[in-house]
């Protein structure tokens, strides 16, 4: 089970997908206001963009295709984090800060991640 927890750490695709999962969760729990639901939609919409493009670039035929497809993954986490935010500060879920706080902090390991990825792909171009 510890080879299972090192890979975790370090898959940044298998950690994408499981961090969209734990959105679309929180995301229902959101209260049923028109504020909720228009945030709510494009805090789905970016968090579930970060893996998809992530999984789009692992079938990209050059190195400068893949870097793009992490750019735009990277720029979907950095608006995850603007929908987050705009949540936790607007107090419409004043029982789920704490889920809150875990997604941001899961957030900021998955953004370290991929701007890391691609400050390594932009040396070898």
């Amino acid at each position: 089970m510890q080879n299972f927890n090192a890979k975790f750490k370090t898959d940044p695709f298998q950690r994408c997908y499981i961090f969209s999962l734990d959105t679309i969760s929180f995301i229902d729990q959101l209260p049923n206001k028109r504020s909720s639901w228009v945030i709510g939609d494009q805090l789905l919409r970016s968090a579930t963009s970060i893996g998809a493009n992530m999984i789009e670039g692992r079938a990209a035929s050059t190195r400068l295709e893949l870097k793009k497809f992490n750019e735009i993954a990277l720029k979907s986490a950095n608006e995850t984090r603007y929908w987050l935010l705009l949540l936790r500060d607007a107090k419409l879920m004043l029982t789920q800060e704490e889920a809150i706080t875990k997604l941001l902090c899961e957030l900021e390991e998955l953004t370290r991640m991929i701007a890391s990825g691609i400050i390594k792909l932009k040396q070898k171009l």
